[in-house]
């Protein structure tokens, strides 16, 4: 299975990303060694999808850290303290990007600092492995619970499942979250036909989950986002499964951008919706999707898409990266400790407690 994220060396090593904004055409891999490059591979979405950013960011608190010769403690935790808040404003939806540098920052506060001062960059390192091993995981985890909620629908052979943006293995670490499921019912030798949105602006969906797909031998189909509705009609999707960027106490879960048109979709033709996502991506502190901030993205995405210019000079452009669907829309919740349904507050709770 794809590792999208490398760690190469020891602490002093750096991280290897592989550039998903050139897929599927070509396949580069980008040498990071400071934060500002780590922070302008996330920002121009060279490594993307929440539990990627987060991991990814992990070490990236090791990066920045390296330069740091001192001996005094305080010294120490205090340019900690600047890498991780410099690393969390990279994107703002993703609620795995903070989550993941409030972890590295606390670790840091309780590293044994009697020790040398190169035990103190060596536990860091540490800690951003166990988030990336833990990553792996959830995700393995995720594919056996969403495999048997997949089961129950009694699927025929070959049968369509819909998914939107990329939630696969170039979203994470290892595996995937949406297209876990999947993966795990394949190596069961169960074969789905999977059909991806392209994903407007930047063909997610087109670029990154068919590439994945085909290198995983997964039997996956192209269409535009407005073909959904058509598709749907037809009977030839029997499930649809997406990722999730945040998730509210209440269940409200943002997605890219067209998450929430397909829900309503699927809903209309009597569809289960499915969100898959670590309990990492849950933000308790927010009671519903309200408050979940919406990354703007630039206009030239769309005026401008890969180069071509296909909206007139000086038209307004809308571009949020994200929407939010109602947890009302959404059949189940698919994560690592389980399967929450129905979907409310109490049942989040509950599961995440365990």
């Amino acid at each position: 299975m794809l590792r999208p994220i490398e760690w190469t060396g020891n602490t002093q090593g750096h991280l290897r990303l592989l550039d998903q904004t050139l897929l599927p055409s070509e396949t580069r891999w980008l040498e990071v060694h400071d934060v500002p490059t780590l922070y302008e591979a996330i920002q121009m979405l060279r490594v993307r999808g929440a539990p990627a950013i987060g991991v990814s960011a992990a070490y990236g608190v090791v990066l920045g850290m390296q330069a740091v010769s001192t001996t005094d403690a305080a010294v120490w935790t205090a340019e900690l303290e600047r890498v991780t808040a410099q690393l969390s404003t990279a994107r703002p939806t993703a609620v795995n990007l903070a989550w993941a540098c409030e972890r590295m920052l606390a670790y840091g506060r309780v590293i044994d600092y009697l020790r040398p001062a190169d035990h103190w960059l060596a536990e860091l390192l540490k800690e951003a492995h166990a988030i990336r091993d833990e990553d792996a995981a959830m995700c393995r985890a995720i594919g056996r619970h969403g495999a048997e909620l997949l089961r129950e629908l009694n699927l025929p052979a070959e049968a369509g499942i819909l998914t939107h943006c990329n939630a696969g293995t170039l979203a994470v670490s290892e595996y995937g979250t949406a297209l876990a499921p999947i993966y795990t019912l394949q190596e069961a030798s169960q074969r789905l036909m999977v059909y991806a949105d392209e994903t407007r602006p930047l063909l997610q969906g087109a670029r990154l989950t068919a590439w994945e797909l085909q290198q995983a031998g997964v039997p996956v189909t192209v269409i535009c986002d407005n073909m959904a509705a058509a598709l749907l009609r037809e009977k030839k999707i029997q499930a649809v499964i997406v990722g999730a960027d945040r998730i509210a106490a209440n269940g409200d879960a943002a997605n890219k951008i067209g998450t929430y048109g397909l829900a309503i979709l699927a809903r209309y033709h009597n569809v289960p919706f499915y969100i898959a996502a670590p309990s990492s991506t849950f933000d308790l502190n927010l009671e519903t999707g309200a408050g979940i901030p919406i990354e703007q993205r630039a206009p030239s995405e769309i005026t401008h898409g890969f180069g071509r210019q296909t909206v007139p000079t000086g038209v307004a452009v809308w571009n949020p990266a994200f929407d939010v669907t109602p947890a009302e829309l959404i059949t189940a919740i698919i994560c690592e400790r389980g399967v929450i349904a129905p979907i409310n507050a109490t049942n989040i709770e509950k599961l995440l407690s365990k």
